[in-house]
């Protein structure tokens, strides 16, 4: 089974299931596809990470690359040139199939290369995020309504490059050089990029369950943080709002590159943070895709891939369909760009484990939502028993500054957080919500679902 945001992706990755793939081919089919079906949310100009779950055990990747080891000081980039750091799919992408894959580069992105070329239909959510894009370039050509057809032919000829040399058509020759006349990135920070790293995924059990994230710098400390702190409450949506915000707002102060965030799961620590409140900004910010798929021999892997922003920095490396991120963005929480790092990173894939076999992949996408998206998620899964599908369907809400927006379905529980001393919201806008995928392992079978929030499905056979 596999579930993207995409339906040419979730087909894509159906397809090379049904070919002999395993979940890992699978999944970097469906993200390339994704790179082609959603170029606002994700792109090879961006990042990824990713947990697979197998019998050896629990494997995390980290593909994210740094900002310029050359940059100057200067007030953290919102979009343009500065704000794109080194894009780091590309290399995830080869580590993924390298180390798990059956199938190599020039199988799994055939199906991206032939859509990218031929053209295909703009889906609803894929059209109305293009449409309202701030910084969708012209180079893309214009905004399609949806159902309308539309080619990314350039992309398409450097997906088969990539497809033929490998990360080295990407990060080296026509392509690098292109990407450095864009940016203020320079040709050895991208071959100097040492490319996707393996790293343990860090844990915590919830209710029977072990929760996985991945370590800085992404903001999966925050899901396990406010997983930890619901264990010990009523799983009300009260708590759920204190939960998240305490764990938010540890993770705004501590998560940088190669930090250790250990300490923030100490049973010390969530202690001290247990009677407290706290809430903490979260815009709406992002633009991302996440996918899971699990195979048929037990393999399970959670994907996400991002250029931060709808169309990240709005820049498009010249005559290769590359839109480059704008991550650097992102170093805002820092309060400055470090040259040679990474900045905080939003985006995290999520695993669940029951008696250390994979009980299923999870994520939700959408910017500063995720982490408390997550503990959401979980806590539907777990406490409620709910289906993926209905999981995902429950109405959410999102802390924003001293408020708490809240989707439609969860207004009449106003009052709830009123009393409490927050101060609601009523948001109709769904966007701001973020989009997930879960795919669950049962007895015998695989139930999954896709956020009606994006464009996709779960498929399986």
């Amino acid at each position: 089974m596999i579930a993207t945001s995409q339906p040419t992706a979730s087909l894509a990755g159906l397809r090379i299931l049904q070919a002999g793939g395993n979940a890992v081919d699978a999944a970097v089919a469906a993200a390339a596809v994704l790179c082609v079906s959603e170029p606002m949310s994700t792109g090879i100009g961006g990042d990824a990470f990713a947990i697979v779950a197998d019998r050896s055990g629990a494997h995390g990747l980290d593909a994210a690359g740094p900002a310029p080891r050359s940059a100057p000081a200067r007030p953290v980039p919102q979009g343009g040139a500065a704000s794109a750091v080194v894009p780091g799919a590309v290399h995830g992408w080869d580590a993924l199939s390298r180390r798990f894959g059956r199938f190599g580069l020039d199988v799994v992105l055939a199906p991206a290369i032939d859509l990218a070329r031929d053209g295909l239909a703009a889906g609803f959510h894929c059209a109305n995020a293009w449409q309202h894009a701030a910084r969708a370039p012209r180079e893309l050509g214009p905004p399609p309504r949806m159902g309308q057809r539309f080619a990314l032919p350039e992309l398409g000829d450097t997906l088969a490059l990539i497809a033929s040399e490998g990360p080295d058509g990407f990060y080296g020759g026509e392509v690098a050089r292109a990407i450095v006349e864009a940016t203020t990135l320079e040709e050895e920070d991208l071959a100097g990029y040492g490319g996707g790293r393996w790293v343990e995924p860090m844990s915590t059990g919830y209710r029977g369950v072990d929760v996985l994230e991945l370590p800085p710098p992404t903001q999966g400390i925050a899901a396990l943080e406010g997983l930890a702190l619901l264990q010990s409450l009523e799983p009300t949506l009260v708590n759920q709002v204190r939960a998240a915000g305490l764990a938010l707002e540890d993770a705004f102060r501590h998560v940088r590159d190669g930090a250790d965030v250990a300490h923030l799961l100490s049973a010390e620590h969530l202690a001290s943070r247990i009677g407290e409140q706290a809430t903490t900004a979260s815009e709406p910010r992002g633009g991302t895709v996440y996918l899971c798929c699990v195979d048929a021999d037990g393999m399970a892997v959670s994907l996400i891939q991002s250029i931060f922003e709808h169309f990240g920095s709005g820049i498009v490396a010249p005559g290769t369909g590359v839109v480059m991120n704008n991550r650097a963005a992102c170093f805002e929480v820092n309060g400055e760009l470090i040259a040679g790092e990474r900045p905080y990173h939003t985006i995290i894939p999520g695993m669940l484990l029951r008696g250390g076999a994979p009980r299923g992949p999870f994520g939700v996408m959408g910017g500063f939502i995720q982490a408390q998206a997550h503990v959401q998620l979980v806590s539907a899964l777990v406490d409620d028993g709910l289906d993926p599908q209905a999981a995902l369907d429950r109405p959410r809400f999102r802390i924003d500054g001293g408020a708490i927006r809240l989707e439609e379905g969860l207004w009449e529980r106003a009052p709830e957080l009123l009393a409490a001393g927050y101060r609601p919201i009523l948001d109709g806008d769904r966007d701001g919500f973020g989009g997930g995928q879960v795919i669950l392992v049962e007895d015998d079978h695989l139930v999954g679902g896709s956020d009606a929030r994006k464009d996709g499905f779960a498929v399986g056979f």
